[in-house]
């Protein structure tokens, strides 16, 4: 059965374009030129894959993340934002919020076509797995993308559940900045190691009981990051 992907996107050119590859590329398509008809549209149809452009005349394209993010049905739809926008600001906020990928107009179709595949494969994979990873106070549902701490559910976005899972799945192994990088997000982010910095922040704030004296995430200065199943004091 053909994936479905739908397209959020104001401009009627870009709509048609990617319409038109789309098809040709095997995927059903569902077009919304607004950002409350695409919201309505995602929760309908509960698409594969959700192709969002930032700049829309009703709603911010990191709003509409957002909505879909915190919808039970919806928050493991993976997005990829589509935008004239590339500074590193607007990159690491779409990325924070739970997007899986970003790319700036104007894009090759080429290049789109094979991030989403890669999207997609990943997002497959995840749903096939079906595990609960413990160490500590923590535990993992991989399956249903949920992570407590002493029973109590974490909010956590699908990039930093992501990122836990990867560390979880390789517990006292040291994980270099591009390693993450290439795993979570799928491919080379080129000298933008901070993003995966600042996704271990926001993690370490949410499962240790003090993100200042982290006893699971542990910083390998000049390296990367690496979890610790127990309360070590790190160095």
């Amino acid at each position: 059965m053909p994936q479905t992907i739908l397209v959020i996107e104001d401009e009627s050119h870009i709509l048609e374009l990617l319409k038109y590859n789309l098809e040709a590329a095997g995927y059903n398509v569902e077009l919304a030129d607004n950002g409350k008809e695409g919201l309505e549209k995602c929760f309908e149809c509960l698409p594969d894959l959700v192709l969002l452009d930032l700049m829309l005349p009703d709603m911010d394209g990191f709003d509409i993340c957002k909505t879909i993010k915190r919808d039970e049905q919806c928050k493991n739809i993976p997005i990829i934002m589509l935008t004239a926008k590339s500074e590193e600001f607007d990159k690491v906020l779409g990325l924070e919020l739970g997007a899986e990928d970003y790319i700036t107009k104007p894009f090759s179709i080429r290049e789109l076509l094979a991030r989403i595949k890669v999207v997609l494969r990943r997002s497959k994979n995840e749903k096939e797995v079906d595990e609960i990873i413990k160490f500590g106070d923590i535990s993992i549902d991989t399956n249903k993308h949920m992570v407590y701490k002493n029973g109590k559910i974490l909010n956590l976005t699908l990039k930093e559940f992501e990122l836990l899972k990867l560390l979880s799945q390789n517990i006292g192994k040291v994980l270099t900045r591009n390693f993450l990088l290439d795993k979570v997000w799928g491919y080379e982010y080129a000298g933008e190691t901070r993003t995966v910095d600042v996704h271990i922040r926001h993690l370490r704030k949410k499962i240790e009981d003090d993100d200042k004296l982290p006893v699971y995430i542990e910083t390998v200065r000049g390296i990367g990051y690496k979890l610790k199943d127990k309360g070590e004091n790190n160095v």
